[in-house]
Parts: C-alpha cells; sequence; structure tokens
C-alpha cells in the first residue's frame, strides 16, 4: 500500500490563513481520494511560510472494480426514450440496442463496455444496462484530486500571476507529489498549467538555497532539517516559546503569554532563532499594556515583563542564524521599536494633556459628531440614555446613583482619544488610565474598563456596582435601541452583536445575583409588543446559556410558563430546582403521576364538557389509597404556598416529592371513571387538586416525555 506526499510550494503565505489552510488541503485530498474508492491508514498536514505539506499513509494501490445495474425503459417506449438512457451510459449508437426487442428474455449486446439486454417483466419487456467501471491506479486518481484540490482551492485571498489562469494565494513555484512502496517512489503525474509535479524541493530561502531530491515523507521531513526547515508549526511554536522563556528566565523575567501571537509568528518562520532585546528607558513609562499592544501590533514581538510588573524587555523571532547570533537583526528591530513607541508616547502624553486641561467629559465632547447609528443618533446621545438608565438602575444594583450616572457619561471617552484611535482593541483599558489621570473615584475608573464585559461566555462578569450599573445600562440601551427601530438578529446574521448584549445582561444579572423587573426596564423604553418580543429573545438566549449548564430547554419551558418570568434570577432558580426534582427517582414518577392524572382529567372534561375545579370532598371517599391521598395533598398544599411566596424552590420540590407514594398508590386501587356520578366526579376533581399542586411549581406539560 503506498504513501502520499505532496508539497505545494509557493511564496509566503500570511501566517493568518496557515491553519485553515492545511485542514482545507487535508479535507479535499482525502475526501476526493476516498470518493474516487480509495481508502487510507491515516493522514497528517503540515505548513511552513512558503509550504503546504499532506502526508497520507496506507493508501490502496488502486480502487475497485464497481458493478452497477440499471433499469431502463420498456422495450416498445418511443426511441427519445431509449435514445435518453443510452446517452446516460455514454452510448450513442441505439440501433444494436432497438434490436433486441421482441428477442427472447436475456438478449444482449456489448457497447462500449456496457452490457444492454431485454428482460421480461409483468408489463412486457424492459432494457436493463449492467455498467462495469475498472479500478483505476492510485497514481492516476491521486493526480486528478490534486489537480482539482489546487485549482479550487478555497483561499480568502488568491492572486493571479505571469500570463497564466491559476490563482493561488501567492505565487506557485512548485509540486511535490510522490506515491512510495517498498519497492521505491514514483513522481504523480499532476500538471497544473505551466507546474508539473516532480521529487524536488527547496530548503530555507537563506541558509540552504537550491533544490535537492526526496524519495519519503521521512526522507522529505529529514533533509528539510538538515536544510534550516522545521516542517511541524507545533514543533516550532514549542522551541519559539522555550527558547523565549528560557532567556527571560536567565534575566529574572517572564515572557506575557500569548498564544494567538505564538501561532502567528510560528507562521512566519522555518527556522526559529529567538532574541531578545531591551526597551529604551524613555518608554517605560508607557502603560503596560500600551508597550505590549504596540509590539504585537506593530512588530511581532513578546513582551518580557519584570518582577515589578513593568514591560521592560522584548523577544523577537528571526528567520535565520548569523554570524554575529542576531546582534544586527536585533538592532534593526530595536530602531523600528523606537520609532513605534515614540508614536504610542505622543500619543499618551498628548492625551493626558487634554484631559489634565478639559477633563474626561472635555475629551469625550467630540462624540456629539460620532453617528452610532443613522436612526438611532449620535454616541453623545447614547451616553446620555445610558447614564440616564444607570441611574435608574443604581440603586436596584448596590451603586449609588449619582457616581453611576457620572461614570456612564465618561466611559466612551477615551474612543475620541489618540491612543484609543490607533490602537482600538484598547478601549476601555484607556479610559481606566484617563479617569485616574482626572482624578475621578476607582469606582468611575474600573466602570471605564469593565463596562464592556462580559464580551463572550467565557469572560469575567463584573461586580463592582457601579460597573454593574453601567455595563447593564450600555447592553440594554444597545438592545432597546435597535428593536425600537426593528433591527433584530435574523438567522446567522447578528451585524450589531445583539445576542453577546443579551448574553452579557444575563451573566450580569445571574453572575450578581441581581433581582431586575426586566419587564418594566423594556416597556419605559419600547412599545409593549416590542418589549415582549425582546424579553422572548433574552429567553431564548438564557435557553442556550443554561444549556451549557446542563439544564434541559423543556425545563424552561415550564418555568417560563409561571409568572415572573422577566425575573431571570428567580426564573433560573425555579428551573435549577425543578431540573433537579424531575431528575430524581421521586421526581420522574411524579410526573408519570402528574401525566396520568392530567390525561384522564383531560379527556374526561373534553367528553363532558366541563371544567373539574371544584373542591373534592373526602366523605366521599370509598378506600385507604383514596383517604391517603386527599391527606397528602392537604399537606403539600400548606407547604407549597408559602414556599414558593418564599422563592423556596427546594421546599417546594421535597412537598411534591410527598405526593409520589400516595399518587402511585392512588392510581393502583382507585378506578377513576366509577358507575356512580357522584363518586366519578369527586375523583376527577381529586385529580384536579393535584394538577394544581403541580402547577403551583411549573407547567409540567411542558417537560417532554
Amino acid at each position: 500500500m503506498p504513501d502520499l506526499l505532496l508539497e505545494l510550494f509557493s511564496e509566503e503565505i500570511p501566517a493568518r490563513m496557515q491553519a485553515r489552510a492545511r485542514e482545507d488541503l487535508k479535507a479535499l485530498i482525502t475526501d476526493g481520494l476516498v470518493e474516487a474508492g480509495l481508502t487510507y491508514a491515516s493522514a497528517g498536514v503540515f505548513s511552513t511560510p512558503r509550504r503546504l505539506v499532506l502526508t497520507v499513509e496506507g493508501l490502496t494501490a488502486e480502487s475497485p472494480t464497481t458493478r452497477e445495474e440499471r433499469k431502463g425503459p420498456k422495450a416498445d417506449a418511443p426511441e427519445k426514450a431509449l435514445a435518453g438512457f443510452l446517452r446516460g451510459l455514454g452510448i450513442a449508437d441505439a440501433a444494436p440496442v432497438m434490436a433486441l426487442a421482441g428477442q427472447p428474455s436475456g438478449a444482449h449486446v456489448h457497447l462500449d463496455g456496457v452490457v444492454v439486454e431485454v428482460r421480461d417483466d409483468k408489463k412486457g419487456q424492459v432494457f436493463f444496462a449492467r455498467v462495469t467501471k475498472p479500478g483505476r491506479p492510485a497514481a492516476e486518481i491521486v493526480a486528478e484530486v490534486v489537480e482539482r484540490t489546487i485549482r479550487t482551492f478555497p483561499w480568502p485571498k488568491s492572486m493571479r500571476w505571469g500570463d497564466g489562469q491559476l490563482r493561488w494565494v501567492r505565487p506557485l513555484h512548485s509540486i511535490l507529489c510522490l506515491l512510495t512502496t517498498e519497492a521505491g517512489s514514483d513522481i504523480v503525474p499532476v500538471a497544473v498549467d505551466h507546474l508539473t509535479a516532480g521529487n524536488t524541493t527547496e530548503g530555507h530561502r537563506f541558509m540552504a538555497p537550491g533544490r535537492f531530491a526526496v524519495s519519503s515523507f521521512d526522507d522529505y521531513r529529514a533533509k528539510l532539517q538538515r536544510a534550516h526547515v522545521i516542517l511541524d508549526s507545533a514543533e516550532r511554536e514549542a522551541i519559539i516559546w522555550n527558547d523565549a522563556t528560557t532567556a527571560a528566565f536567565a534575566q529574572g523575567m517572564e515572557v506575557v503569554e500569548d498564544k494567538g501571537l505564538l501561532a502567528e509568528v510560528a507562521g512566519l518562520v522555518e527556522w526559529p532563532v529567538v532574541l531578545m532585546g531591551r526597551i529604551d528607558e524613555a518608554f517605560l513609562g508607557l502603560p503596560p499594556e500600551v508597550l505590549q499592544t504596540s509590539m504585537k501590533e506593530h512588530q511581532k514581538f513578546f513582551s518580557v515583563r519584570a518582577p515589578s510588573g513593568r514591560i521592560e524587555r522584548f523577544v523577537t523571532v528571526a528567520n535565520r542564524t548569523t554570524a554575529d547570533d542576531g546582534a544586527t537583526i536585533l538592532k534593526g528591530n530595536q530602531k523600528v521599536l523606537s520609532a513605534r513607541l515614540s508614536d504610542a508616547r505622543f500619543f499618551w502624553e498628548n492625551d493626558l494633556r487634554r484631559v489634565t486641561a478639559a477633563g474626561l467629559e472635555g475629551m469625550g465632547a467630540g462624540l456629539a459628531s460620532v453617528t452610532f447609528h443613522n436612526r438611532l443618533g449620535s454616541q453623545a446621545a447614547r451616553v446620555e440614555r445610558i447614564a440616564a438608565l444607570a441611574e435608574t438602575l443604581a440603586p436596584q444594583v448596590g451603586a449609588d446613583a449619582a457616581e453611576a450616572a457620572a461614570a456612564a457619561r465618561v466611559v466612551k471617552a477615551d474612543l475620541q482619544s489618540d491612543m484609543v484611535g490607533e490602537f482600538p482593541e484598547l478601549q476601555g483599558l484607556m479610559g481606566r488610565y484617563y479617569a485616574k489621570a482626572a482624578g475621578l473615584s476607582d469606582a468611575v475608573a474600573e466602570a471605564c474598563q469593565w463596562h464592556y464585559s462580559p464580551l463572550g461566555p467565557g469572560d469575567t462578569v463584573p461586580t463592582a456596582p457601579v460597573t454593574v450599573a453601567v455595563a447593564l445600562a450600555d447592553k440594554l440601551d444597545t438592545l432597546t435601541g435597535f428593536w425600537s427601530i426593528d433591527e433584530r438578529p435574523t438567522g446567522s446574521k447578528d451585524p450589531f452583536a445583539l445576542r453577546r448584549a443579551a448574553l452579557g445582561v444575563i451573566r450580569l444579572i445571574l453572575g450578581n445575583g441581581l433581582r431586575l423587573p426586566l419587564g418594566d426596564l423594556l416597556r419605559a423604553r419600547l412599545e409593549a409588543a416590542q418589549a415582549d418580543d425582546l424579553l422572548g429573545f433574552f429567553h431564548d438566549r438564557l435557553k442556550v446559556h443554561l444549556r451549557d449548564a446542563g439544564i434541559r430547554h423543556d425545563v424552561i419551558d415550564a418555568c417560563l410558563a409561571m409568572p415572573g418570568t422577566d425575573d431571570l434570577a428567580l426564573l433560573v432558580a425555579r428551573a435549577e430546582a425543578l431540573g433537579g426534582f424531575i431528575a430524581s427517582e421521586e421526581g420522574t414518577n411524579l410526573l408519570q403521576g402528574f401525566r396520568r392524572a392530567n390525561n384522564i382529567l383531560t379527556q374526561a372534561e373534553a367528553k363532558d364538557g366541563v371544567e373539574y375545579s371544584f373542591g373534592a370532598d373526602p366523605k366521599f371517599a370509598e378506600s385507604d389509597a383514596e383517604r391517603a391521598l386527599f391527606t397528602a395533598l392537604d399537606t403539600a398544599d400548606g407547604v407549597l404556598a408559602p414556599a414558593i411566596a418564599a422563592e423556596d424552590f427546594a421546599a417546594a420540590m421535597a412537598a411534591l416529592a410527598g405526593l409520589r407514594a400516595p399518587i402511585d398508590a392512588f392510581f393502583e386501587a382507585v378506578q377513576v371513571n366509577a358507575e356512580n356520578a357522584i363518586i366519578r366526579r369527586n375523583r376527577l376533581n381529586l385529580l384536579h387538586r393535584i394538577r394544581a399542586a403541580c402547577a403551583q411549581v411549573a407547567d409540567l406539560t411542558k417537560i417532554a416525555e
């Protein structure tokens, strides 16, 4: 069984595209091989800046021969019907087939590898075709699949060069394609425009120029290593991280971890060489986040942190070793870094002057000329709405109303700063620095930094009261604003990140145990129908959020049928208690008893045309099981209402659990539809009491069977 080695060698592939390209290459090739009838044992993909590589082990030597039978038209069908059938088989001449009409069943002809015969059928003679497709050698199939893959590869962006029509992310220089067996290796005859596959590749552009031949994947990988190319991106990442942390440790420092940057840098080099440099003293007064962001975005440098917390050094990764151990490379990088950090220092100092002169509100004055949305006004108008809502929310989250409103008026000010203009990812964080520089309180500064949070499912939920008030106001204003102009998420489209905003509100409420009347807040800003629709949107997002916590959708639906569903904390507490209860043996059995009671009662009400909701009288009970159920329901009713009022759902579930045995015993011993009309009516009213008791906790009819 041969092994396949494929290398597509090009100019530098952008690092951000390499991981996706590896997976696409693997999927396109292996899927194509399988569709053509080949199987394989395993496949692996690799990339460097200049190559995509696929290795497939244990490939079958040829595809199997396949046989297929197709039923055609009746022998006396119109000639056009027969011609169409034969055309689908690749047969142009219909005359030999037409001659079969009227001959004995089984008569046949051989045409272009296809056997066409006539058979007797219940409705007359019918043509059948037996198509045999002989297996094909793996090399032929691989050549077709590779060519198709190259021509249709789904690069996010691609280019043409020269006079050819081939598109690739960067100019494609060569194709290496081998099938290797114990007897040796053979070049697969792949041809794509001006490129023909061979058995040669290149090593490092500078340290090992020139082409060399390979005979297998192991040979290829070993020779690349000797030619200063580390094929596996994971191995390059490990080398970079190990050398960087070792160098930092030797100086009593640590490298700031950044997995995204590590993966990107590993995609920029084929032979990683770690170099550490110093940051000029003139720039050490910049906030560490500014240093880190500037070095990452502009130079792809790792930040090195001193024990004091200051970013004092950097790590860069060269793509080659040099005679001076990288001194020249490091000198050039430091020169460029100084220029970049000079810009950052200018932004920082200029922003501080503006804050000192006019305060943080002065910095944000320009938001009046920045449009938030053409139908929702300016950013300044939005800030005023957020401030008013934060002031309203403050008492409900334990914050000072005046401080929450003051914080809301400045949390967006840093959007007008030079620093955030250069590095948008620092918005919020720079607001904190500028708030402190303006002499504002710690609570306001913290709100500036964290009011965007939580941004995603794994993001930390703020807990400081002022921050919580502003964060809720920010997200609720976004949601109510877009709902008011009928701009809602549709399908997978959510251009304004409204699902994320709703999840942020949910996590702020649940994470801080807030008891907010969400419905009142929404109705104060929206028409009733819009508010109800937005509340439903919150409920849908809550289902998604709770699903990850193991709470089923039907459990939430059962709780949504109860009053107070705009209090998300109450809703979740009820759902958690109900979910735990129905997962228990008592809950499962009680649910079965409830369904039996509800089904009997529903059928009887439909038949009799009445609603059985009158009080059942124990004096008509005829058995101990019936009397015991009366007693159990009296006991449960005495507990349920106070427990629900006190929001003690655990006690309420325990009260329901006490009904399990009496309900089971009742159905075993008692026939509900008794012949005596009075007894029957009393027992149906008793079933209503079971339904009513359960309905105090949740609508159990929503629970899936």
